[in-house]
């Protein structure tokens, strides 16, 4: 059994968001909501996750990121001011054997629940619907559909890695949903996974808290990865780009291997190419499924990015390796949606670690694990929305 799980005084373990409450932005900016575009890195690093974070340095570098806004750990924090749910948590935390995997996938599905019937305060679930109207109204949108995803506190840690630990959804609209989906986000803190890695790098439960991010969608023509070296040498006067049609999990599964290009930082030109057989692509419906669907014959062997693209691709990696000072492994999507010559959006941008680590191959070359990060920013663990 497991006498180090329970979460004892849970809200008493997390840090208070109270203090940038002065630094408002406006109406919309609350202790419960912070918006990308107005992050304060020493205000609000603490309160809205990895992720998040690093979407709003990003924008704070001025690149194009998806507009969206983050709930902070304030509106989680709530949660644990109910004692009788964590008095029910607490009691299923100490049945855990963590050699029963399948007893614990059951005891998990209980948290899960638990936390999901509880009903968001109506202050938070205000919040959210106004920050979600605020971004249907600048998207000139209705009813936008946006990825709530969550972002917990812990994903920056040095001695460990939780992204993706936690669940991401898609193609979600109206308020209600995405209040309804900041709640499940919630209670992916408590997946199988998450509570055995936790428990394998000896975390304690309350030690992780979660914000959640509401992002407009990305519907990508093509997506890749780009680092602002050449893995293969370490030559920082290039950049080095994978690209693919479609979200990249072809390219993870191993079912294509993805163009290959360097680009001269200098020359700002396209100094190598090699432009693969990509025979399927997975791509986002209108209802919000992931389909897998073959490519056409006059696109199998077509670059997936053309020379401009390229081009742009390269000067925001620059621009983000300017930022943050040094080399950057950087998350980019083409979006069907917006004009061609603005389309190109930045979805995560992260110190490079391949050179460091000494690799020989090539980007595309060295497998899947480097797009596998882009799938994981987009999909992965993906839900998307119910349809009839």
């Amino acid at each position: 059994m497991c006498e180090a799980c329970p979460i004892i005084d849970w809200a008493n373990e997390l840090p208070t968001v109270r203090s940038f409450i002065a630094r408002r932005v406006d109406s919309v900016m609350t202790e419960n909501i912070v918006w990308f575009d107005r992050y304060d890195r020493d205000l609000h690093k603490p309160y809205v996750g990895g992720k998040n974070a690093s979407l709003g340095e990003m924008m704070m570098a001025e690149l194009p990121v998806p507009p969206g806004f983050a709930v902070t750990i304030n509106a989680y924090e709530q949660l644990w001011e109910n004692k009788s749910l964590v008095d029910d948590i607490n009691e299923l935390l100490r049945s855990i054997d963590h050699d029963d995997y399948a007893k614990n996938r059951a005891i998990s599905a209980e948290i899960r629940q638990l936390i999901e019937a509880v009903p968001v305060s109506d202050q938070v679930a205000a919040d959210i619907a106004e920050a979600y109207a605020s971004l249907c109204r600048h998207c000139e949108s209705d009813d936008i559909p946006v990825a709530v995803r969550s972002s917990a506190t812990a994903e920056d840690l040095p001695d460990a890695s939780f992204a993706g630990q936690q669940d991401t959804y898609l193609w979600i609209q109206t308020p209600e949903s995405v209040v309804d989906h900041v709640r499940q986000c919630w209670s992916s803190i408590f997946t199988d996974r998450a509570i055995a890695y936790r428990h394998s790098m000896g975390y304690m439960h309350q030690s992780i808290a979660m914000s959640v991010g509401v992002q407009k969608m990305v519907d990508p023509i093509a997506s890749g990865v780009a680092f602002t070296l050449n893995p293969t040498n370490g030559d920082r006067s290039q950049i080095a780009v994978d690209a693919s049609w479609g979200l990249g999990e072809a390219v993870v599964s191993g079912e294509v291997t993805p163009d290959n290009f360097l680009i001269d930082k200098v020359l700002r030109e396209v100094v190598k190419r090699e432009i693969s057989d990509k025979h399927v692509e997975y791509r986002l419906t209108d209802r919000g499924i992931v389909e897998k669907v073959p490519i056409e014959d006059e696109r199998r062997n077509q670059s997936s990015v053309t020379d401009e693209d390229l081009i742009e691709i390269a000067l925001l990696a620059r621009k983000a390796e300017k930022h943050y000072g040094c080399p950057q492994d950087v998350e980019w999507a083409i979006d069907r949606h917006l004009p061609t010559g603005a389309n190109v959006v930045m979805l995560q941008s992260r110190p490079e670690t391949v050179w460091s680590q000494k690799a020989t191959k090539s980007v595309s070359k060295g497998g899947g694990d480097q797009m596998s990060s882009i799938v994981s920013t987009l999909l992965s663990p993906m839900h998307t929305k119910k349809t009839n």
